[in-house]
């Protein structure tokens, strides 16, 4: 008897360690395709090609027969990339971070959760501005969201905003449509979450998209200059345009890290 239950034992740890393993390796390829996937999305427009002729004319600072504005290589870039999904509606990117994807907007925010820049599965997702955000008016606040992927790949880097000295090397947000190449400055980071409903008094700072009144805008800017973990000293004017890049944060349930940033004036 003592034998079989030694046999009976040994072949369930076997058969634990089997799953183990196979579990292990899943994980593994999990990792790296996800990885794979989101760097490849990140270098999506320096791989994007324009023609010859377009592109003499904006080294030369020239432009076709046309009233229109010259536009900038990146825009032209964006042209072609939407072809491939018209979904795209714009790249954001913060220099010398890993924070350089395509932005999709679809009828809802579930679809991009789980989907990459090409319709395709992906438990990475893709960066998307929420589905709220008006283009004919334009709204008040480009809200943005991007998974916390544990390989640093989509909005992995924002928490490194945590840190001021993080902020004094990255202070700025790019944000590029068919329209223009954009720069915002970044008015404050901070810790949040997600709010039950019936949660009142509380800063639900993804409510936010377009603003009602003055005082709406201003409301929010004090929350967020209120919930930032240090000043940048810069703040916002009703009427300006502003960015809000989302993702998930572990600090508390359904917490999230938010970064903040205003549209920077062309002089």
């Amino acid at each position: 008897m003592k034998n079989n239950s030694k046999k009976s034992f040994r072949k369930i740890v076997y058969i634990v360690l089997i799953i183990i393993a196979v579990l292990s390796v899943v994980y593994i390829i999990k990792y790296f395709y996800d990885y794979y996937t989101s760097k490849n999305q990140s270098n999506l427009l320096n791989e994007v090609t324009i023609s010859e002729q377009t592109n003499f004319l904006i080294e030369n600072n020239l432009q076709e027969s046309t009233t229109e504005p010259i536009k900038s290589e990146r825009i032209l870039k964006l042209e072609e990339l939407k072809k491939q999904n018209d979904d795209i509606i714009g790249w954001v990117e913060i220099e010398n971070t890993d924070i350089n994807y395509p932005v999709l907007q679809s009828e809802d925010n579930d679809f991009y959760m789980n989907h990459n820049y090409k319709g395709e599965f992906s438990t990475a997702g893709a960066i998307f501005l929420d589905k709220d955000y008006n283009w004919s008016i334009p709204s008040s606040n480009l809200l943005i969201y991007g998974h916390n992927m544990k390989n640093s790949t989509m909005f992995q880097n924002l928490l490194n905003y945590n840190s001021i000295d993080y902020y004094y090397e990255h202070p700025i947000i790019r944000f590029t449509t068919l329209q223009e190449d954009a720069q915002y400055e970044i008015i404050g980071a901070f810790y949040s979450k997600v709010y039950f409903k019936t949660d009142t008094n509380v800063f639900k700072y993804y409510k936010f998209i377009n603003a009602k009144n003055e005082d709406e805008y201003n409301s929010y800017i004090q929350n967020v200059k209120k919930a930032s973990l240090y000043d940048t000293g810069i703040s916002a004017q009703y009427g300006e345009q502003l960015i809000t890049l989302s993702t998930c944060s572990y600090h508390t349930a359904d917490g999230r890290f938010v970064v903040v940033g205003r549209k920077k004036v062309v002089e």
